[in-house]
């Protein structure tokens, strides 16, 4: 506690104003830099950068928040194991995820998304349609290699549900994959899947969504003041404009 005395009353006020904003200003000063963990298999986009990595539309979303918060920051691609495995650990303190289950323990999250995507199935119209996941069992299925695709993953992995899955190593070649008839139905996510079709259209394709993946601002609870750190990002995040092909 400071305490001040014979002073007029206006300038203890300044004094007292200037006081805190300089220990605010060291306290942010003073915090563990973030390092922004994000997958490097993209469910927003196909498209690279110039050193060929994977655009990540949340980047910039990232660099607008973290200069408003006066906060230093990296970002960093991990594949998903290792980036859950860093976010368990607290190698990385920060990233924008689906709520999983695996990061309660050690992370809070946001109260509301800041955005979210769709998992959809597309398929050939002479395909039957699918409107849930019980509607692939039996059925052939194109998947992306590097995707898990969550509870719907495992799902169709399961043998009781015999499921033929057909890995694709791209976006691009699932459907092409589907478009030859390899299979009757791809799972991919919206952004992605959008590129590629107005790239190359392919006459007669449908498609249904499977599920909608709300994604969340996720802080190491290990990060100090971690609660109050969260609190201030969710407020400057919303009113930060979020690009993202939906």
């Amino acid at each position: 506690m400071i305490r001040i005395t014979f002073c007029h009353s206006s300038y203890c006020i300044s004094f007292i104003f200037l006081l805190s904003f300089s220990l605010l200003c060291s306290a942010e000063d003073a915090l563990p830099e973030i390092e922004y963990a994000y997958p490097n298999q993209s469910v927003w986009t196909i498209y690279k950068d110039e050193n060929g990595v994977l655009k990540n539309p949340l980047l910039e979303f990232a660099s607008a928040l973290f200069q408003q918060a006066n906060m230093k920051w990296h970002a960093a691609p991990y594949p998903a194991k290792r980036l859950f495995n860093n976010l368990r650990k607290g190698v990385s303190n920060f990233s924008i995820l689906v709520r999983a289950a695996s990061l309660q323990d050690c992370c809070i999250f946001s109260k509301e998304p800041v955005t979210s995507t769709e998992l959809r199935v597309y398929r050939l119209s002479s395909a039957p349609p699918i409107q849930n996941k019980q509607d692939l069992i039996e059925k052939r299925v194109i998947t992306i290699l590097g995707y898990s695709y969550g509870e719907l993953g495992r799902f169709i992995r399961n043998k009781d549900n015999h499921i033929e899955i057909f890995n694709a190593p791209n976006h691009q070649s699932a459907f092409a994959m589907l478009e030859h008839k390899r299979a009757e139905y791809v799972l991919d996510y919206t952004g992605p899947s959008i590129e590629v079709l107005t790239e190359k259209p392919i006459t007669g394709i449908q498609d249904h969504v499977l599920s909608q993946l709300n994604v969340y601002l996720i802080l190491n609870k290990n990060y100090p003041n971690a609660q109050e750190v969260m609190d201030k990002l969710e407020t400057l995040s919303r009113d930060i404009t979020l690009k993202i092909n939906q």
